[in-house]
C-alpha cells in the first residue's frame, strides 16, 4: 500500500485485546475521523470540540440504532499517536458491541486497519522513528518489569539518542574532508587528522558497547532458554513441577515417561527462564522415545542454560562426564544439579562428587532434593546468580535487544575500522 493511500484513508479497528472485558476501545484515525465520529456520536459534533477532550453520550449507526453508550476521546493531529486526527470510542467490552461499532464506522466511510497500521502511520508521519516503532511490539509482548523497561527505553528514543550526537560529529568531519577534496589543488587542510582519529576511536568504543549490550538485552527480551536434561528417573519432571509450583509434568518411577518436550516460563526477580523438560538421555530401541531424545539434543543446542540433573544415588562421575561432553556447545551455561540427596546415607559435598570436567565449563554445581521446598529456593537463587550481570545491566540507559540493530551496529563498526 502506498504512503499516499495511508495519508488519505481513514482507518478503524478494535485497539484492545480480544476476549471479554469491561471496556473495549475502537479507534478511528485519518482525515475523516472527526466526521465519521460525529456521524455515530450524535450528542455533539466532534469536529468542533477541543483536542484531548472526552465526551459521554450514545453511539448509533446511520439508521439511528443504538449501539452503546460510550466515552468519545478526540485527539487532533499532529498531537496524536499516529499524527492524524483520531477518535477513540471506549465501549463496553462485548465482542458483539465492538464489532458493531467497527462495522458502523466502515459504513460511514472508514476502512478496516491492517495489522500494525497505526504504528506504521506514526512512523510515516514522523511521530516515531524505526527503532521506536519496532519497540511498540516489544512493549506489547513484555511479560516482566525488565522486558518492559528495555522496550520503553527504546520506544522513548534511547537507542537513537545514543547515536545521534556521534553521528553529527562524523557528518561534520565528512563535510570537512569533502571540502578538502573540492580544494585539492590548493593544498589546504580543513580537517584535523588527529581529532578525526580520536573521534573515530571514541565512536567505535560507544558502538562496541552498544553491540555488546545485545547479550543482556536479548536475554531480557527473549528470556533465558533453559533445558532440564539428564538420564531417565533423575527427577527432571519432579524438578519442573517444583520450580513452577504446580503439577505440570507427569511424574512416574517408570523410566522414559517423558517422551516429548514440555515448555513453561518461570519468572525469578524479573528474569524469564523458559524451562524445557526433555526426554531422558539414554540408548533406546523405542522409536517414539528415540525421537524425544533427538528433540532433547536439538533443544540443548539452541539453549542458553542447561540444568543437567543427575541421580546422586546411582550416577557415576564417568556417566555425567560423558553426558556433558555430548551436550555441551559454545556459549552454553551449565548448572550441574545432583538430585535425591535425601536418599543418601550421609550428606555429600557437591564439590567432591566430580573431579574431571576440563572439557566443559560448569557455572554452578549443587546438590538438592527436588522434594524439599528449601532446596528449590536455593536452586532458584543460583539461577539468578548465574545471570546477575544481566540484572546489573538492566538499569543501564540503553540495551540493544533487536537483532537488526545489532547487525547494523556490526556494519557500522566495520565501516569505522575501515575509515
Amino acid at each position: 500500500m502506498s504512503s499516499l493511500m495511508l495519508q488519505t484513508d481513514t482507518i478503524v479497528a478494535v485497539a484492545t485485546a480480544q476476549g471479554r472485558a469491561a471496556i473495549g476501545v475502537v479507534r478511528l484515525s485519518g482525515p475523516e475521523a472527526l466526521r465519521i465520529g460525529s456521524v455515530l456520536f450524535t450528542k455533539k459534533d466532534l469536529s468542533f470540540v477541543k483536542s484531548h477532550t472526552v465526551h459521554f453520550g450514545p453511539l448509533t449507526d446511520q439508521q439511528g440504532q443504538l449501539l452503546d453508550e460510550v466515552l468519545a476521546t478526540v485527539l487532533r493531529g499532529p498531537r496524536s499517536y499516529t499524527g492524524e486526527d483520531t477518535v477513540e470510542f471506549s465501549c463496553h467490552g462485548s465482542a458483539y458491541i465492538l464489532q458493531s461499532v467497527v462495522s458502523a464506522c466502515m459504513a460511514a466511510g472508514a476502512r478496516l486497519a491492517e495489522p500494525g497500521e497505526y504504528t506504521r502511520r506514526a512512523f510515516l508521519n514522523g511521530k516515531l522513528n524505526l527503532a521506536q516503532a519496532e519497540a511498540v511490539a516489544d512493549i506489547i509482548a513484555a511479560e516482566s518489569a525488565q522486558q518492559a523497561r528495555v522496550a520503553l527505553t527504546q520506544m522513548r528514543g534511547g537507542f537513537t539518542q545514543a547515536l545521534q550526537g556521534l553521528r553529527q560529529e562524523l557528518v561534520g568531519f565528512a563535510a570537512l574532508i569533502e571540502l578538502e577534496l573540492d580544494f585539492g589543488e590548493e593544498d589546504v587542510e580543513f580537517a584535523n587528522r588527529h581529532a578525526l582519529k580520536e573521534t573515530l576511536l571514541r565512536v567505535l568504543i560507544v558502538v562496541g558497547q552498544l553491540k555488546d549490550s545485545f547479550r543482556w538485552g536479548n536475554v531480557l527480551k527473549q528470556g533465558i532458554k533453559t533445558v532440564i536434561a539428564g538420564r531417565p528417573n533423575a527427577g527432571k519432571s519432579t524438578l519442573l513441577n517444583a520450580l513452577l509450583n504446580e503439577e505440570r509434568a507427569i511424574v512416574s518411577p517408570i523410566a522414559g515417561t517423558t517422551r516429548d518436550t514440555i515448555e513453561e516460563v518461570l519468572f525469578i526477580e524479573g528474569l524469564a527462564f523458559r524451562l524445557i523438560d526433555t526426554a531422558g538421555l539414554r540408548t533406546t530401541t523405542d522409536a517414539i522415545e528415540a525421537a524425544g531424545i533427538g528433540r532433547m539434543h536439538e533443544q540443548v543446542q539452541q539453549a542458553d542454560l542447561l540444568i543437567y540433573l543427575y541421580d546422586s544415588t546411582t550416577t557415576s562421575n564417568k556417566d555425567i562426564h560423558e553426558d556433558l561432553i555430548s551436550l555441551w556447545h559454545k556459549g552454553l551455561q551449565i548448572m550441574l544439579v545432583g538430585n535425591k540427596i535425601d536418599l543418601l546415607p550421609l550428606p555429600s559435598e557437591p564439590a567432591d562428587m566430580l573431579s574431571n570436567l576440563e572439557a566443559v565449563q560448569v557455572a554452578e554445581h549443587l546438590s538438592i532434593s527436588a522434594q524439599r521446598p528449601q532446596d528449590i529456593l536455593v536452586l532458584k537463587q543460583k539461577l539468578v546468580d548465574i545471570y546477575s550481570d544481566v540484572l546489573n545491566h538492566a538499569g543501564d540507559a540503553v540495551l540493544v535487544s533487536n537483532l537488526r540493530h545489532r547487525e547494523a551496529l556490526e556494519q557500522l563498526a566495520d565501516a569505522l575500522k575501515r575509515a
